[in-house]
């Protein structure tokens, strides 16, 4: 089993660091790309790349014989398949066999075991190692899951056969909620896994997941690494993780540990792979088998960072045939690991995904961080690809070090062009009940409300200055009658929605509560422009995306234009004698702001507030102001936007929140629909979004299932009943 060449079957921060050890390894590395990835860093890394097809995931990354042809095309020995995409797949491990290729993963036996949750369940309980409580055989109906609810107890846990990631699963409290669950449930399972088999398990009480590090080899020695704790969760898909857990205590650490080791020898297992248990905060000493995931895991740095041990160079020794370098009293866990995903997602916004053009990245350097990233300056996010960017992993010698180090870590992190959930990893890592390890996998959603934006005041005043600067710029290009900034607005920019009821000024990003800007002189000749951050509700509307607009202006922790709802803060901007400075006064507040061209950048320029008070902001066209505390978009409100709007206010338009595919349409045009009932659900970055009628009448439905859509899109309207 010698190979010289290695095949990665992945994209993005994974694909990235495999290359790295596959090169320290004196291997050659081989990348495949989709259109959307040609230019990404997992191609420039390897030494070889080869193109597969179009962005769409079923078309490049999932394309079995696309993979299979690309390795033999590049002279790869053996492919390594990341996370995610093929890497569980048996029909893909099996067929590498088949070809002659060194699959880098477990045998296709072991990935049917314990592929199959149900499966899975069985073969470790013949390891007597214990299981949830639940009903769980193959070909269960709605009907079988329904009748066996009362007797397992709620709440319960949908949970797909196939597949793993969180997809397709739902927590269910009454059973009159059962029946639409298992239908969406269904449906996610088929389309994530090809496969919409369900089982369902009771919900723990305050459940705690906690998940073992495991290597198998082929000569019959198995080894655990220790545990990680996964509990900061939400839709079942892990932000924060760590290692080792605050929880367990050693006597239950090397229980746990056992029983992953029984799990993998179950299933006769071999590489790198994690049991996942679920552990109860109140009764820490129980555990319980939740499944197997068959791969190397998202969070495994974490584990590196406390064992010492590259998992993937193990991956690639055990592949070759060699044994596991270290026996199980040998292997030390030492200090302590944090790391935090960053999404591409709007955290202020109900958690959308977002997307744009990546622009300035600042990574953390310095003792104890590390980062694995897979982005680079100038990629696109589309919506074809899981909304993982990159992870920011810190050690320390001890948990609450490594916290902090991860918090500061975070604020050296800017990721330009993209909202991200940065600041809301932040929030997460400094909160009390993370910093004393009191948590469960319900913490996340229990405390998202105490989540306060912070970037609306700084974003507000720094727009401001740049409307300024544009309304300058204009007079002297194009003459006094264009509208100050009119010329950043993105060509073929769509129709606001009916939340614009104000004549003009600036939006914020739509997936974001905007604050309004009102120019309340644009005529003035002594160089003072004022600005009104105007509140959300102050015109009784509501929002386009549907999130909470009560705090536009400030009433939240952080916000430092501190006014209440229905309260107007006035912002001044004045020239100084400096052409390129400007003073900012927002409320009782004055900043300083120097604004700089960039050379070779069309209309991008480099914002300074307060002399690096706060980090260099970034200005690309065609307008949006980014900067490390988030993006924001800026488009031009005209009369003719707001006339638009009204229009629109009537018939109860459903609009994207995100770019997107369609993947169900739940009503039928001509029908009559509920306030609150479903319409249509879109996917974007592997999420289900579901969006509902605003009002009660008549629908209209404007898409069809498969179809991609845009930011904004009209999807479906509603005429209000007489």
């Amino acid at each position: 089993m010698t190979f010289n060449t290695v095949l990665i079957a992945n994209r993005g921060e994974i694909a990235v660091r495999v290359i790295r050890t596959v090169h320290a390894m004196g291997l050659q590395a081989v990348a495949i790309y989709s259109d959307a990835d040609a230019a990404a860093p997992h191609v420039l890394a390897a030494d070889k790349a080869v193109h597969i097809g179009p962005a769409a995931a079923s078309e490049s990354y999932l394309n079995i014989d696309k993979v299979i042809a690309a390795a033999h095309s590049a002279g790869a020995q053996a492919i390594h398949p990341g996370y995610g995409f093929l890497s569980e797949n048996a029909e893909f491990a099996a067929r590498c066999e088949k070809e002659g290729i060194t699959f880098i993963g477990p045998p296709a036996s072991a990935m049917e075991k314990m592929g199959d949750k149900i499966t899975a369940r069985a073969t470790v309980e013949s390891r007597d190692v214990p299981t949830v409580p639940g009903i769980s055989r193959p070909g269960l109906s709605d009907d079988d899951i329904i009748a066996a609810a009362p007797d397992i107890g709620f709440p319960v846990l949908i949970k797909p056969s196939a597949g793993g990631g969180g997809k397709g699963m739902h927590r269910v409290e009454e059973i009159d909620k059962l029946p639409a669950a298992l239908k969406s449930a269904r449906r996610e399972a088929a389309s994530s896994f090809g496969d919409d088999t369900l089982f369902m398990e009771h919900f723990v009480d305050t459940p705690r997941h906690i998940e073992v590090q495991i290597v198998a080899d082929s000569h019959g020695n198995v080894v655990h690494l220790g545990e990680r704790e996964c509990s900061l969760q939400r839709r079942h898909q892990k932000v924060i993780e760590e290692a080792p857990s605050a929880l367990l205590d050693e006597k239950t650490r090397a229980e746990i540990g056992q029983a992953a080791c029984d799990a993998a020898r179950a299933c006769g297992y071999l590489g790198a792979g994690t049991v996942e248990f679920i552990v109860s905060a109140k009764q820490p000493e129980k555990f319980f088998f939740m499944e197997m995931n068959t791969r190397l895991q998202v969070e495994h740095p974490v584990t590196e960072l406390v064992t010492g041990v590259d998992l993937v160079e193990w991956q690639i020794r055990v592949a070759r045939g060699e044994q596991i370098p270290l026996r199980q009293d040998q292997i030390r866990l030492n200090g302590h690991a944090v790391e935090a995903r960053v999404y591409a997602e709007d955290a202020a916004a109900g958690f959308l995904p977002t997307g744009g053009t990546v622009g300035e990245l600042s990574w953390p350097t310095g003792e104890g961080v590390r980062v694995d990233s897979g982005i680079r300056s100038g990629q696109i996010i589309g919506s074809d690809y899981d909304p993982m960017l990159a992870k920011v992993i810190t050690y320390a010698d001890h948990r609450k070090a490594a916290l902090a180090r991860l918090d500061q870590a975070l604020g050296r992190t800017v990721v330009e062009g993209v909202v991200t959930n940065l600041n809301f990893n932040r929030f997460l890592v400094t909160r009390p009940e993370v910093i004393a390890g009191d948590l469960d996998t319900g913490l996340l959603d229990r405390i998202v409300g105490d989540y306060a934006d912070p970037t609306r005041p700084v974003a507000a005043f720094v727009r401001a200055v740049l409307a300024q600067v544009e309304r300058r710029e204009n007079h002297k290009i194009r003459g006094s009658n264009e509208s100050p900034g009119s010329h950043l607005v993105a060509a073929g920019a769509s129709a606001l929605s009916a939340v614009w009821t104000v004549g003009d000024g600036w939006r914020g990003n739509e997936r974001r509560a905007p604050i309004r800007m009102l120019f309340t002189d644009e005529t003035s000749d002594d160089g003072v422009i004022e600005v009104e951050l105007v509140p959300a509700d102050t015109f009784g509307v509501g929002n386009a995306a549907g999130t909470d607009t009560s705090n536009t202006a400030g009433t939240g922790a952080g916000n430092a234009a501190g006014t209440g709802a229905g309260h107007q803060v006035s912002t001044k901007v004045q020239n100084t004698a400096d052409a390129s400075a400007w003073t900012v006064t927002v409320g009782d507040n004055t900043h300083s702001v120097v604004v700089q061209d960039l050379i070779g950048a069309d209309r991008a320029r480099k914002i300074s507030v307060d002399e690096g008070a706060f980090t260099t902001w970034t200005v690309p066209a065609p307008g949006y102001v980014t900067g490390p505390e988030g993006t924001f978009e800026l488009t031009r409100i005209t009369k003719a936007t707001q006339l638009e709007a009204a229009a629109g206010a009537g018939s109860g338009s459903i609009t994207s929140p995100m770019p997107g595919t369609v993947i169900a349409v739940e009503v039928e045009s001509g029908s009559e629909v509920e306030e609150g009932q479903a319409v249509v659900v879109i996917e974007a970055m592997k999420m289900e979004h579901t969006l509902t009628a605003e009002i009660a009448g008549e629908v209209t439905v404007e898409v069809a299932v498969g179809d991609k859509v845009t930011t904004g899109q009209v999807l479906a309207g509603v005429e209000p009943k007489e």
